[in-house]
């Protein structure tokens, strides 16, 4: 039986080396560019024939649209509209890298933290420059909240910086934990289904709700990944 943690090993599927640099194109590269395939195709296709009364293709677009559109609004507040592209994008590109990865002998990407983590790290630096570019100076606030006694200065700063530069590393743990766990646990109890012969439709039966699960758990991650951008992305608009 295949060993569980072998379903997250990246393997070349193009070999290219630039010196000691292996920049090869592996799985992980054929499902991120998959992803980006799907979702194109898929928003294309909805709204290549817009209609008053919208099919299905074209509702399902459109509420995925105002989904995350009122989502940066209620959490990034005013003036978040002109990042929706990218928070659009972030949120495509989370989810369907989950769902594509629940699909039999896929890749998930999102179960990688440097995946995971470059992601995190684009949404830190590009709040951080927006924050800086808003409020020049003043972004610093940020570290010692409003209406705080000055004396308590030393103690608040570091407190506030830390966890400013904790952000990312939360971020990208999370979503890339979860992943993992859960396509683990998936992959345990599916091998119980062939080793248990005759009575395998009871672990079946398991595989079953924790697909259901997984596909919640999908969704969910996505969303929280794309919440949690929108309020570093509020702080950076309109500090505390």
């Amino acid at each position: 039986m295949a060993s569980p943690i072998e379903q997250f090993q990246i393997k070349p599927i193009i070999p290219i080396h630039v010196g000691d640099v292996d920049i090869s194109f592996s799985n992980s590269s054929l499902y991120m560019v998959l992803t980006v395939v799907v979702a194109t195709v898929f928003l294309t296709a909805a709204m290549s024939k817009r209609a008053l009364i919208p099919g299905r293709m074209q509702s399902l677009a459109e509420m995925t649209f105002e989904f995350v559109a009122n989502t940066l609004r209620e959490n990034a507040g005013s003036g978040s509209q002109k990042y929706f592209p990218f928070i659009f994008s972030l949120f495509m590109f989370v989810l369907l890298g989950n769902l594509l990865g629940l699909t039999p002998y896929a890749f998930t990407y999102t179960s990688h933290i440097i995946v995971t983590g470059g992601l995190a790290i684009l949404v830190f630096i590009g709040v951080t420059i927006i924050g800086f570019m808003r409020h020049g100076v003043g972004y610093l606030r940020m570290f010692f909240p409003h209406g705080a006694p000055v004396i308590a200065a030393p103690l608040l700063v570091p407190i506030e910086l830390v966890s400013y530069m904790s952000r990312p590393f939360s971020l990208s743990v999370r979503l890339a934990a979860n992943m993992t766990v859960g396509h683990i646990m998936l992959k345990v109890v599916a091998g119980f289904v062939a080793g248990m012969g005759i009575l395998g439709f009871i672990p079946f039966a398991g595989v079953v709700g924790v697909t259901f699960l997984e596909f919640g758990i999908a969704c969910l991650q996505a969303y929280i990944f794309t919440v949690l951008s929108c309020i570093y992305l509020h702080d950076a608009l309109h500090l505390h």
